[in-house]
């Protein structure tokens, strides 16, 4: 009897433990309870991606894989996302896929993406499909156009049915966004020319252009943006696009007084000089220009920048020792004085090879700082290809860094560094050297020299070495230098890493006395021995 009471029991627990979770989900049935408006809103939130205004991430992602899964779930779902246009404002990443899907959107703007680094059906541009298009832009119902063209896809016909036939009052007036890419040099040229000329891109924020195109409507291309943050074009020197003139250039720049990015490469014009009119970019935070050194350095001196400008990035495909020493470091250095943020700790990193320097320049924020603060860091890099002296070129780049605040050095490179160069930075505290060669006098002054008996590296603290260089497999100035270095009871430590000759153990050991802490990799993998 107790046993059929207990089964009893338990049955009527389970009927009411079932009644209660019907009751819960009852109460958090959304399918019923929330009004279609609000459940939209949520489909569309759960799908919003905000394109990515920065130009170290333009990569227009597609829809993440089941993104669309809820329509799935029921018929109500299936119905309120029918009525949702902003759900179709954008679809995958081929034009089959924009072709299937753009009409559900309605007249909500949407987003016409060919992302020729994905694969996939759908790249051919058929008479339907070049009607949608153009309908579309007829409309204004385009808000971002991002195409890249990555195998063997053209553009062409992609941008002709963008194309107004003559120059129409609004047409893709609401186009916030431009990125076209024809990068493929298998590719032919694409005229763009038109399509600045006859469209009204009073919204356009963003405009990057890179690759294979033609582009001669620049002073249409001036009257027709006034609200760019993001500017790039960069056209490949192949391109028969002429180069605008430094009047149509600065029109451009004039017009987008509130740009914030600007990438230049291969358009700096070459006719800049003292008599033309400076442009004022107070809001700039990034700059990139790539050209004949000249000309980039008389575009560069036409621009009045602001003193918080976060990354600077020149490169010069020619240069020489003149260049530099008479034109490039004055200006070099009136730019770090006008920088407070240049008074903090620096780190450089420094590039070397046969036929071209660069450097790089970036604040050390403190540990102690704010993390909003410690974010603002800023950097310069120069590029310089020359086949004249890369050693001075080096120097001389490094000459206007207010070098009493370098406290990290970075050398990647097989060339010798002067002693002079380590005379610059006094206040060193850690080093990191790729490729150099470990010989008589390393990292010591010159003996009878000026600064003979002296430490060239007096606050050094750390030190790491990477893909050593050896004479006869000798690590005996490594030992030299580093009871030199650690006299006076100075502390330092030593990390080997990369590819060098195998290390004896008595030399590991007579390393670990003389350092605080000393770490390395396993020497050359073609080397039976190891310690």
């Amino acid at each position: 009897m107790g046993r059929e009471t207990n089964v009893d029991s338990i049955r009527a627990l389970d009927e009411q433990i079932i009644k209660l979770k019907l009751t819960r989900n009852s109460l958090l049935d959304i399918s019923t309870r929330v009004p279609p408006e609000i459940l939209g809103c949520i489909f569309a939130w759960s799908l919003a991606r905000e394109p990515s205004r920065s130009l170290y991430s333009r990569h227009f992602d597609g829809l993440r894989k089941g993104s669309y899964n809820f329509l799935l779930v029921c018929h109500r779902w299936s119905e309120v996302a029918s009525r949702t246009p902003e759900l179709w404002s954008f679809w995958g990443n081929t034009l089959q896929d924009w072709k299937k899907q753009h009409h559900r959107s309605g007249t909500t703007p949407l987003d016409l993406v060919l992302d020729g680094y994905r694969r996939g059906p759908g790249f051919y541009f058929d008479e339907s499909l070049h009607s949608a298009v153009r309908s579309r832009a007829a409309q204004n119902t385009i808000r971002q156009i991002h195409l890249r063209s990555n195998h063997n896809v053209s553009l062409t016909p992609v941008i002709s049915s963008l194309t107004p036939d003559d120059d129409e009052d609004g047409h893709n007036e609401n186009i916030e966004s431009i990125v076209w890419h024809n990068t493929n040099p298998n590719l032919p040229t694409v005229d763009v020319s038109n399509f600045f000329a006859r469209s009204r891109l009073s919204k356009l924020y963003l405009l990057d252009v890179a690759g294979k195109f033609l582009i001669s409507s620049w002073d249409r291309l001036a009257s027709r943006t006034t609200l760019l943050t993001t500017l790039s074009l960069q056209v490949t020197t192949s391109t028969p696009s002429p180069a605008p003139t430094t009047s149509q250039l600065f029109s451009i720049l004039a017009s987008n007084p509130n740009l914030q990015q600007l990438v230049l490469a291969g358009v700096c014009p070459s006719d800049v000089d003292g008599s033309a009119l400076n442009v004022s970019l107070p809001n700039l935070n990034l700059l990139s220009l790539k050209g004949k050194f000249l000309p980039l350095l008389g575009l560069l001196r036409r621009l009045i920048l602001p003193a918080t400008l976060d990354t600077m990035d020149l490169t010069a495909i020619d240069s020489t020792v003149e260049d530099i020493s008479q034109t490039l470091v004055p200006y070099m250095r009136d730019y770090f004085r006008r920088d407070a943020r240049f008074q903090h700790r620096l780190h450089i990193s420094s590039f070397a090879f046969p036929s071209s320097v660069s450097i790089s320049v970036q604040i050390l924020w403190p540990h102690t700082a704010a993390p909003s603060e410690a974010l603002r860091s800023k950097v310069v890099t120069v590029r310089l290809h020359s086949l004249d002296a890369p050693e001075q070129l080096l120097i001389g780049l490094i000459a206007p860094v207010p070098g009493e605040h370098v406290a990290s050095f970075d050398f990647d490179s097989y060339m010798e560094l002067p002693e002079g160069v380590f005379s610059m930075m006094p206040n060193i505290e850690t080093l990191h050297l790729t490729g150099a060669k470990l010989s008589e006098g390393f990292l010591q002054p010159k003996p009878g020299g000026p600064r003979a008996n002296t430490k060239l590296l007096p606050s050094l603290r750390s030190l790491h070495l990477q893909d050593m260089n050896l004479d006869d497999d000798d690590w005996g100035p490594l030992v030299t230098y580093l009871v030199h270095q650690t006299s006076d009871n100075q502390i330092i430590s030593l990390e080997v890493t990369g590819y060098y000759p195998r290390m004896d153990q008595e030399v590991v050991y007579e390393i670990a006395h003389l350092v605080e802490a000393f770490t390395a990799d396993a020497p050359d993998a073609s080397d039976d021995d190891s310690f």
